[in-house]
């Protein structure tokens, strides 16, 4: 499978999971309502146990307690019909829809006998017996929305497991990606620094020279330019070799980079041409860097005199500062150093 191919399919398991994420979610929301719901249920189912117990103890003591009644009517109507003022669901089940509808059934017959204790006195009545009955009722209707509660949480669990292993898959998948991003970056990178270097020095090579001169911001601080040409190449590379003269240029770059501090740039023009930009630069620092490169010159050229088919570094330089070239493009700062070099070379050439 081609790397296109697999980034497409990497990309449609990754959309469909994220897809797949979004329904479980809105599952997990769903089944945490269902879930609240239940519990006022419960909580509710159960207050009706205790209430009722109190209504028939209140009923057997002589006490009327209509509005308890009612109170027990509407939590009833709340649980079954999803009615009333108490916010209650109608939960889905049908053991406990079966467990509520004979509980509701028997409170009709609990409330007759109700109305016989207060007739008749509670010892004429079968209420206690009735009362207890309906109280096993009660809890059995609880257990049941327990137990519907208990699946609930279950499903939730699941659903949290699934989603975990989703969102597991989904950063795998995500990390992979990111990997694959930052190799590509890096590779891009090393192509780039590749195409813009020259093999021979390790100097970025003409190419990234030339984008000095399309750089419109450049010009806006003060820099300096410096031109360099490398002598006696050809007589090297005629008379001692091709490796003598290549060595001669890795010599000569190694020189200029280590005399040209950081983070001014250093460039290897073409062929025996070099080229330098000092940023931020004065007349007085760049005669001290040439200062420098000079003295390093000619104390290689002791360290190294007749040593087999050594040549001796030689060079030519010219530069020019953008401070005396008003509203100047880098392109005139270059050429301007770039002829001062050639006057140089010249007059090295008249002094042999």
């Amino acid at each position: 499978m081609t790397t296109k191919r697999v980034r497409t399919f990497v990309t449609v398991v990754q959309s469909i999971l994220i897809i797949v994420l979004m329904a479980l979610v809105a599952s997990m929301i769903f089944q945490i309502n269902c879930l609240q719901g239940t519990a006022r249920v419960i909580n509710y189912a159960g207050l009706v146990r205790g209430a009722t117990q109190r209504e028939i103890k209140l009923e057997i003591a002589g006490q009327e307690n209509d509005e308890l009644i009612v109170y027990l009517d509407e939590i009833l109507s709340g649980l079954k019909y999803e009615s009333g003022k108490y916010n209650l669901v109608s939960l889905k089940d049908e053991v406990y829809q079966s467990d509520l509808d004979a509980q509701m059934k028997y409170w009709q017959q609990l409330k007759s006998e109700i109305y016989r204790v207060r007739q008749y006195g509670y010892e004429s009545t079968n209420i206690v017996a009735m009362s207890e009955q309906y109280f096993r009722m009660a809890d059995k209707t609880v257990s049941a929305a327990e137990k519907y509660s208990e699946s609930i949480a279950t499903v939730i669990r699941y659903l949290e497991m699934v989603t975990a292993g989703d969102m597991m898959v989904l950063l795998l998948l995500m990390l992979g990606r990111s990997f694959e991003a930052v190799r590509m970056r890096h590779r891009n990178y090393q192509l780039e620094q590749k195409a813009f270097t020259d093999q021979h020095t390790g100097l970025p090579n003409k190419g990234r020279c030339e984008e000095f001169f399309s750089d419109l911001e450049l010009m806006q601080k003060p820099i300096a330019c410096v031109v360099f040409d490398l002598n006696n190449l050809k007589v090297a590379n005629d008379t001692l070799g091709h490796s003598v003269g290549d060595q001669l240029i890795v010599n000569f770059a190694r020189l200029l980079r280590n005399a040209v501090p950081a983070p001014n740039f250093v460039g290897r023009y073409g062929g025996d041409e070099f080229m330098a930009v000092i940023y931020d630069s004065s007349r007085q620092e760049v005669k001290e860097i040439l200062r420098k490169l000079q003295e390093d010159v000619q104390e290689f050229n002791r360290l190294h005199h007749g040593g087999g088919d050594f040549m001796e570094v030689s060079y030519a330089c010219g530069w020019a500062l953008s401070t005396e070239l008003p509203d100047c493009s880098f392109r005139v700062l270059f050429d301007k150093a770039d002829r001062n070099m050639y006057q140089n070379k010249l007059e090295k050439k008249a002094k042999k």
